[in-house]
């Protein structure tokens, strides 16, 4: 948390730390209505308002009846500059324990927070890298000098740090299907660290790039230890998905398995088409599998799927008695559950999946305001 001597700061990190401690923090987003609405801040003691920074160009006077007074205050905006003025104009009215959020959404937005998952029997570890400002979930597995990155976010530079702290190569990036809620940066660490990059061959027949398949039973292993990474072939969100079973532990389930909801099949324009492939896999091949393994998935929805640490996983076998995705035993009910009433699709998709396939390769700023807002890859928002 850096201090200047006319105004207090808060980094995405600093945030993230108050919420996974369950501080209270009181916050002022200062966006437009609309943007609020569609994604904000949230964790069990975040109280937050928005009050549009338009309506505080004259003075704050009008809402500081609505501000606590002995709590953390932070302003947030889309990219720092609006909340800045905001926090300044607060400490200039006497509030004390004012902050802004330095990046504003976006700094948030892309935020990689890693956590250790736990170590694997034939050696070596398993890491979840937690994007908090927008749920998505990747996986670093490290054995014997080398590592594997599974679902690579945009922003490469933490897998690469994680790398260097950890003294490991990294042998492979891996995408478990074609992803339309944020731009992978799978391709782009494979191309600077000399990994090979695999990609489901169904989910790429119109790439434009050359990649290395990820299919049902082609093992992958790291370490001379031999962590083997096993695809099994999981269709229903995407018609290549494939999930990854590590070290007959854990359970990598994309987006066809979250630990709240499951995966939705219409993000390609498929649903009733793939809809039957999602009940397969969920309620036949899932359930073939050893129901001990852990299920680590590719998205979250909120911070009540997380633990103390900031982790988000589960044994298969409880989400078979806990997840409302997975409790539809008529078929025709399950259809329509996976089909109707879906939240909204995730904001700027069909550019985020032509991103994907190497058919539009927008800037480094198009990409960000491309992947700005929340995930919403599974049926239930």
């Amino acid at each position: 948390m850096s201090i200047t001597p006319e105004l207090s700061s808060m980094t995405a990190a600093d945030v993230f730390g108050k919420i996974l401690s369950a501080e209270p923090l009181f916050i002022l987003d200062v966006r437009n209505p609309e943007a609020y609405l569609d994604w904000k801040i949230e964790g069990d003691q975040v109280t937050s308002i928005n009050v549009p920074y338009f309506d505080l160009i004259d003075g704050v006077e009008p809402i500081l009846h609505q501000l606590p007074k002995n709590q953390p205050i932070l302003v947030v905006c889309a990219k720092e500059g609006s909340s800045v003025y905001v926090a300044e104009q607060l400490v200039a009215a006497g509030i004390s324990q004012v902050y802004y959020l330095q990046g504003g959404m976006k700094s948030w937005s892309e935020y990689l927070y890693p956590v250790k998952i736990g170590d694997l029997k034939s050696g070596g570890s398993i890491y979840q890298f937690v994007r908090v400002g927008k749920g998505c979930l990747s996986y670093a597995i490290v054995s014997d000098g080398e590592a594997a990155i599974i679902d690579t976010a945009r922003m490469i530079e933490p897998y690469l740090n994680f790398a260097k702290e950890q003294g490991v190569k990294i042998k492979y990036t891996i995408d478990t299907h074609l992803h339309a809620d944020h731009v992978s940066g799978g391709r782009r660490l494979a191309e600077q660290t000399g990994a090979a990059y695999y990609l489901p061959p169904k989910d790429a027949t119109e790439a434009t790039f050359q990649f290395h398949p990820l299919e049902d039973g082609n093992d992958l292993l790291v370490g001379s230890t031999v962590v083997k990474i096993h695809p099994i072939y999981s269709p229903g969100h995407t018609i290549g998905s494939t999930s990854l079973i590590v070290d007959d532990a854990y359970l990598l389930s994309g987006d066809i398995l979250f630990v709240q909801s499951i995966g939705r099949p219409d993000l390609a324009g498929k649903a009733g088409d793939w809809a039957g492939d999602l009940r397969n896999t969920l309620y036949d091949k899932y359930k073939k599998l050893n129901q001990r393994l852990m299920v680590l998935p590719a998205h979250y929805a909120d911070s009540s799927e997380m633990d103390q640490k900031g982790r988000v996983a589960a044994p298969l076998q409880e989400l078979y008695q806990t997840n409302a995705g997975l409790q539809i035993d008529d078929e025709a009910e399950f259809r329509k559950a996976v089909t109707e009433n879906l939240p909204a699709q995730p904001n700027a998709y069909q550019e985020i999946r032509l991103t994907n396939m190497g058919k539009l390769t927008p800037s480094e700023s198009e990409q960000s305001e491309m992947e700005i807002g929340p995930n919403r890859c599974a049926v239930h928002g």
